[in-house]
């Protein structure tokens, strides 16, 4: 249970960035028209790497969403963590042993308890799920728009393939700082949609848990930075 209490608590912190990177890149890449494929043009294949998760997250516009999403949930986590307290508090009470408690006062506050738990685990699952469910939304959205502008980007400087080094399953082993355009990619797709970059106190990173923690168990599993992609130019 004390899990499930520390993670209500942590609910709405630091998982935008984590939930984008665990979501499917833009599906465009795999619906691409076969005759783009025969257009190609002849002689050595010139392959580029991005990591399309995090390309996605940090453009201007993905930074802005996914802050603004943070802020709706925020007061969502502060009603959790106003449950917590109150269950953490009746424990308390219940445990201590010199406590002049009736046994009617002492039946009526486990009561409650077990009432202000169960809500924390029902209100905690809803608020994870709805959360979830809005940012593959936001990603989405996003993602295919971030497709386009890679594709462009492609086309210009005459690349004939690019891989994504943020997919678990990802072949590439190795590729020079050159090969990686996440940045290009996302530099371009800014100039493209007209988002000004968020101010500094405001850009989208994971941010700091409350103090009360999570157990390391609930963090995020897979974040962008931490695959061991190319670093970008």
């Amino acid at each position: 249970m004390k899990r499930l209490l520390a993670f209500a608590v942590t609910l709405a912190s630091g998982l935008a960035l984590s939930a984008a990177a665990q979501t499917t890149a833009a599906p465009a890449a795999a619906t691409a028209p076969a005759a783009a494929a025969a257009a190609a043009p002849a002689g050595p294949a010139k392959v580029a790497v991005i990591a399309f998760q995090l390309a996605v997250a940090q453009t201007n516009e993905g930074q802005r969403d996914f802050a603004d999403l943070q802020k709706k949930y925020e007061p969502k986590q502060q009603q959790l963590k106003t449950l917590n307290d109150e269950i953490e508090s009746l424990t308390k009470q219940l445990s201590d042993t010199t406590s002049k408690m009736t046994d009617a006062e002492r039946t009526a506050k486990q009561s409650s308890l077990d009432t202000k738990k169960k809500q924390l685990e029902r209100d905690s699952e809803d608020a994870k799920s709805d959360f979830q469910q809005e940012v593959q939304e936001v990603y989405n959205s996003l993602a295919s728009k971030v497709y386009d502008a890679m594709q462009s980007y492609a086309e210009k400087e005459g690349f004939t393939l690019v891989l994504d080094v943020s997919e678990t399953q990802s072949p590439v082993l190795y590729a020079t700082s050159g090969t990686n355009i996440t940045k290009s990619v996302i530099d371009a797709y800014n100039v493209k949609s007209g988002v000004p970059a968020p101010a500094a106190s405001s850009q989208t990173t994971t941010p700091a848990a409350p103090k009360a923690t999570a157990p390391a168990s609930t963090a995020p599993k897979t974040t962008p930075a931490a695959k061991a992609a190319p670093t970008t130019k």
